[in-house]
C-alpha cells in the first residue's frame, strides 16, 4: 500500500523533487503538498488510501473524522465517503474555519457535532504545530480524541532521536501515525529506476535532518 501510495503522489504531482523552501527556512530536495489534488479521481484515491489506513490500524472506527481547515478539510471528506463506499462504514464529518462566523449558524465548527471519538485527518507532519492547534480545537468541542492520521511523515528530527510524531504522540496519549514515511519515499525512490540525483539528495536529507 505505500509503495503504491507514494508512486501516485508522484503521478499527481503532490511529491516533488527540486530545491524548496520549507516554512521553517530550511531548504529541502523534495516537497509534498496535497493541494495539487485538484479533482474527483485524485480526491478517490486519497480518500481510498486515508479510509484503508484507518481500517488497517486497528484502531476502533472514530465517530467523526476532524479535518482541520484549509487542506484537511477535503481529506476529511474523502475519508469519509470512501470510508462509506468501500468499507461500509458510515461517520460524520467535521471541519473548523479560520475565522468565526457571525451570521447564521455562526462558530467556528461546521458538520457533525464533535461527540465521541474523533480522528483528525491532516496532509504532513513536519513540526505538528497545526495539529496540535487541532487537537485542542476538537477537546474544547467535548471530543474524544482517538488518533491523528495524516499522508506522510518527514521524520524531522525535533531533537536527538525524536520527530514531531513521536513526541506528538507521547504528549497526546494517542496515535500519531502517517500513511507513507520519508523512509517509504526513499525505498521507493531506490527501486524504481529514474530517480538516482533525487535520492542520492534525500539520503543526505535524511542524514542531516531526520530520524531513520
Amino acid at each position: 500500500m505505500r509503495d503504491r501510495f507514494v508512486a501516485q503522489m508522484i503521478q499527481r504531482g503532490v511529491l516533488k523533487f527540486g530545491d524548496f523552501t520549507l516554512k521553517s527556512g530550511r531548504k529541502s530536495p523534495y516537497f509534498f503538498n496535497l493541494g495539487s489534488i485538484d479533482d474527483g479521481a485524485g480526491l478517490a484515491l486519497l480518500g481510498s488510501a486515508y479510509a484503508r489506513a484507518i481500517v488497517d490500524s486497528g484502531l476502533p472506527l472514530p465517530d467523526v473524522v476532524f479535518g482541520p481547515a484549509y487542506k484537511g478539510i477535503p481529506i476529511a471528506v474523502a475519508t469519509a465517503t470512501a470510508l462509506y463506499a468501500e468499507h461500509g462504514r458510515d461517520v460524520g464529518v467535521a471541519y473548523n474555519r479560520k475565522e468565526a462566523k457571525t451570521h447564521g449558524e455562526g462558530g467556528v465548527l461546521v458538520g457533525r457535532a464533535i461527540r465521541g471519538r474523533v480522528l483528525i485527518v491532516d496532509d504532513v507532519m513536519t513540526a505538528g504545530t497545526a495539529v496540535t492547534e487541532a487537537v485542542d480545537i476538537v477537546r474544547s468541542a467535548g471530543g474524544e480524541l482517538s488518533g491523528v492520521l495524516v499522508a506522510l511523515d518527514r521524520q524531522e528530527a525535533i531533537e536527538p532521536g525524536v520527530t514531531a510524531v513521536t513526541r506528538l504522540a507521547a504528549q497526546l496519549g494517542a496515535p500519531v501515525f502517517a500513511i507513507a514515511t520519508l523512509a517509504d519515499v526513499i525505498a521507493y525512490l531506490d527501486t524504481h529506476g529514474g530517480y538516482a540525483d533525487s535520492l542520492e539528495r534525500i539520503r543526505g536529507y535524511q542524514r542531516d535532518f531526520c530520524v531513520s
